[in-house]
């Protein structure tokens, strides 16, 4: 991975580049962005740019470094992410369990989400997180010299998910960092991050991507139609990893599509009316039975498509760029019932339902309570 692979991002780049050309490189750094900006590329693209720094640029050493950073094999090159036991691993899951599923991953996609990494395992039923025993394994491969005499790098991928335990251990290792090592922490939620690690790391925000910059990849390395590309772009909302769904046949909106209505119109219907209370309930039921990733996938699918209804019912067709799939279902009929007096409160109780799936909460209890919620709200009339 290389600076030239990552896509936009230029201030960004530059700003690594210059860290490492004057010798100016923070022990420690928190990368803070969202799904599909290109957090995990960018520390991907700067850890070549440290690690093959000790050789002439375009020697033969030099290209032998790239490649074995490009194939995410270079000795002191080391990772750690979110992972849980499945299938192959029954007991102590731990980050080198799935050097060879991550290789593979990072390959494919860099821009690639965590929910997809747990679908990789096989654990999308699972919470992944990143436990005490990772942070016993970091401390061993660091505390070794650089094979290489040069840096050494550690990415944690969605540091986030770090445990209590885990996270104290990996501040010892702030605190006292092993000479030439380099920390780069990824996190799509910086507010999971204790505060005794973020005030020890510089901090980096990497913004979205900019709907040019998705336009021209998927031109140039998708040979995606400029119409298209632009059409993709422009509902990605700087996710470059959107884009890649929108564009994939099995994007799995349009499944969350199917729930959402459904759901919405049993809703509707079941104001004084048993039968559709009943099927709301069957509904809460079907939704609790899907694993806790998809689940909070959709709560956000959700969130975006109200945001759009509110948006279409005060006339800002501009910012519309959500489709939907169902041709008895549209965004331009159902905008009327999202409005000012209810789409506040809708998102509190989804947000609030996310919150609570996320820890294990009882999914049955809480689609329901939902559900009852949104009952209300979806028939509550609009102020004058």
């Amino acid at each position: 991975m290389d600076f030239t692979d990552v896509i936009g991002q230029e201030h960004i780049k530059s700003h690594l580049t210059t860290t490492v050309v004057s010798g100016r490189i923070a022990h420690a750094q928190l990368f803070v962005g969202q799904n599909g900006c290109g957090m995990l590329a960018l520390a991907l693209a700067y850890a070549k740019e440290l690690l093959c720094s000790k050789h002439e640029k375009n020697s033969d050493a030099y290209r032998y470094c790239e490649k074995k950073v490009s194939e995410l094999n270079h000795p002191d090159l080391h990772f750690a992410y979110p992972v849980n036991t499945n299938d192959r691993i029954k007991t102590a899951a731990v980050s080198s369990s799935f050097s060879e599923e991550w290789r593979t991953f990072i390959k494919n996609n860099p821009y690639a989400s965590l929910f997809q990494w747990f679908h990789t395992l096989g654990i999308e039923n699972k919470q992944g997180n990143i436990n005490v025993k990772e942070a016993e394994e970091i401390s061993k491969k660091l505390s070794l010299k650089a094979y290489e005499g040069g840096y050494k790098v550690m990415i944690i991928w969605m540091a986030d998910k770090m445990n209590t335990e885990c996270a104290n251990k990996i501040l010892k290792q702030l605190e006292e960092p092993p000479k030439n090592t380099v920390f780069l922490l990824l996190t799509e939620d910086e507010e999971q991050i204790l505060n005794t690690i973020s005030s020890r790391c510089q901090k980096l925000q990497i913004p979205l991507l900019s709907e040019s910059a998705i336009a021209q990849t998927l031109v140039q390395r998708l040979q995606v139609g400029e119409n298209e590309a632009l059409r993709v772009s422009r509902q990605a909302l700087g996710d470059f990893n959107k884009a890649l769904q929108i564009i994939a046949s099995h994007n799995e909106d349009r499944v969350f599509e199917e729930w959402f209505v459904l759901w919405v119109r049993t809703a509707f219907k079941a104001k004084g009316n048993k039968k559709a209370i009943q099927e709301l309930l069957e509904w809460s039921e079907l939704m609790a039975g899907k694993g806790r990733e998809t689940q909070k996938n959709f709560f956000n699918y959700c969130l975006e498509l109200f945001r759009q209804a509110l948006l279409k019912n005060y006339k800002a067709d501009s910012l519309i760029y959500m489709e939907t799939a169902d041709p008895k279902f549209s965004i331009e009929k159902f905008a009327p019932f999202v409005h000012q007096n209810n789409i506040f409160d809708i998102v509190q109780a989804l947000e609030d339902a996310s919150y609570h799936i996320e820890r294990n909460g009882n999914a049955k209890i809480i689609f329901t309570d939902l559900s009852i919620q949104l009952t209300r709200l979806i028939h509550r009339k609009e102020l004058a």
